[in-house]
C-alpha cells in the first residue's frame, strides 16, 4: 500500500482557512508549529538514514528549526495576503458575526485586540447601537423574563453580563428595567 505524501506547507494553510477565518497572527503561530514538527520528522528520518549509513548524525540545537520556520512562515504568509487568501478585515468581520450574539462590545474588542487588531469606528458605533439588544437578549435566555429582587441572584446576573463583555452601566440599566 502506497503511503501518500505529506501535504506541503501552503496547502496546509489552505486547509485552515477553508475551515474559518484566521488572523495573521493566529494562522502564523499555527504554520509555524506545524513546520518545526515537519523539520523533527526530517531530522529524525536523516538520523536513522544516517546510522543505517553508519555515519555520524549532525547535531543541531532546537533553535534552528525555529529560524528555519520563520523563513519558510513568512513569506508563506505574505503569499497568502497576496493572493486574497489571508485578509484580516475578514476575519475582524467573521469574529464580529459570530461573537456578537453572545459577548459585548468589551469582550469583542479584547479578544481581537489579542489578535493585534481593530474594530474600526463604524464597527464600533453599530457594536455599541445593538448591545442593549443583545445584552437583552443573553440576559432573557439565561434567566428568563424578570430581573431578580433578592441581592445574591441579582450579583450573579450582574456578573454573568459583566462577564460576557457588556458595558457596567448598560448592565445595571438592563437589571433595573
Amino acid at each position: 500500500m502506497a503511503t501518500r505524501a505529506p501535504l506541503s506547507l501552503k496547502a496546509r494553510a489552505i486547509g485552515l482557512l477553508a475551515q474559518r477565518e484566521h488572523s495573521r497572527s493566529e494562522l502564523r503561530r499555527k504554520l509555524l508549529r506545524i513546520q518545526q514538527q515537519l523539520a523533527r520528522r526530517a531530522a529524525l528520518h536523516d538520523a536513522a538514514a544516517c546510522q543505517d549509513d553508519s555515519t555520524p548524525p549532525d547535531t543541531e540545537d532546537d533553535a534552528t528549526p525555529d529560524v528555519d520556520a520563520t523563513a519558510v512562515v513568512d513569506p508563506l504568509l505574505d503569499q497568502l495576503a497576496a493572493e486574497g487568501y489571508l485578509d484580516e478585515s475578514r476575519f475582524v468581520e467573521s469574529r464580529l458575526h459570530v461573537r456578537a450574539r453572545r459577548f459585548g462590545a468589551q469582550r469583542i474588542q479584547q479578544e481581537l485586540a489579542r489578535h493585534g487588531l481593530k474594530l474600526d469606528a463604524e464597527q464600533q458605533v453599530a457594536l455599541r447601537e445593538t448591545e442593549l439588544e443583545r445584552a437583552r437578549e443573553v440576559w432573557h435566555k439565561r434567566f428568563g423574563d424578570a430581573p431578580s429582587r433578592e441581592a445574591p441572584e441579582l450579583a450573579r446576573q450582574t456578573r454573568f453580563l459583566l462577564t460576557r463583555g457588556f458595558a457596567p452601566d448598560l448592565v445595571r440599566r438592563l437589571l433595573k428595567g
